[in-house]
C-alpha cells in the first residue's frame, strides 16, 4: 500500500513540475538586440531557422544565461536565399 501511494505521490509531482516549466518557458518575452549590449549567455537551446530569402531577415535566439535564467533575443541576418 505504501508503495502504491508513493507512486501516486511521485506522477502527482512530475505533472507540476512539467506544468511550471510550461508556464515559465510561456512568460519569455522576446528582447531585441542593441549594438554593444553584453550579452550574458551560458547556453543556447535553440536558434529559429533562417529563411530563404535574399533579404534582412529577423531571427531568435533562445538562450539561458549564468544564473539559469531564460531568455530569447531577436536580430537580424541576411537570408540564405542570395546567390552571390
Amino acid at each position: 500500500m505504501k508503495l502504491l501511494l508513493a507512486f501516486v505521490l511521485g506522477c502527482i509531482g512530475s505533472v507540476a513540475m512539467a506544468n511550471d516549466q510550461d508556464t515559465q518557458t510561456a512568460q519569455v518575452t522576446v528582447e531585441p538586440y542593441r549594438y554593444s549590449q553584453d550579452l550574458d549567455i551560458a547556453h543556447v537551446v535553440a536558434i529559429s531557422e533562417t529563411p530563404n530569402v535574399c533579404d534582412v531577415v529577423p531571427v531568435q535566439m533562445t538562450y539561458d544565461d549564468s544564473k539559469g535564467n531564460r531568455h530569447v533575443m531577436e536580430y537580424h541576418v541576411m537570408g540564405s536565399g542570395c546567390t552571390n
